[in-house]
């Protein structure tokens, strides 16, 4: 039996190497629906879910290369201020969304500001890291 292909809702907990929360679909009440093995999830994600059981539970520990992908330092971007319109007002340790060429929202770390450049991190938040994630197949829906 397969989930390829099919939507289905499940319960998740996601954790660091270290034990930290990062994300749960249980602290917001709600599963989340998604057609398994599209790319919606990342690749890990759903190669667990392809053979699970409505029902089952288990935990999958998945490496960054099928998760986020590794940090990439080429990611990391200098750009002068002189170029960014409002630099003033960049919030260093914060996302904020640049618009990418199709006009799609683009989230960038902003990592650092100097006097006359800011430091971008197009890096997802999680790239680098190993992810654990308890799973929970409440739905197969079709």
């Amino acid at each position: 039996m397969s989930n390829e292909g099919k939507t289905v809702k499940t319960h998740y907990v996601g954790t660091l190497e270290d034990g930290t929360k990062f994300d749960s679909s249980l602290d917001r009440g709600e599963p989340i629906e998604f057609v398994c093995c599209t790319g919606q999830m990342i690749p890990g994600f759903d190669a667990a879910v392809k053979e699970m059981a409505q029902g089952e539970t288990k935990t999958v520990n998945i490496p960054a290369a099928e998760a986020y992908g590794e940090y990439d330092p080429a990611r990391v971007q200098r750009v002068a201020l002189e170029q960014i319109p409002n630099a003033e007002d960049l919030p260093v340790g914060e996302t904020i969304y640049l618009q990418g060429s199709f006009g799609q929202p683009i989230p960038v770390f902003v990592k650092e500001k100097t006097e006359t450049e800011a430091v971008f991190d197009m890096n997802h938040e999680l790239a680098g890291k190993d992810l654990t994630f308890e799973i929970t197949l409440v739905e197969i829906c079709d």
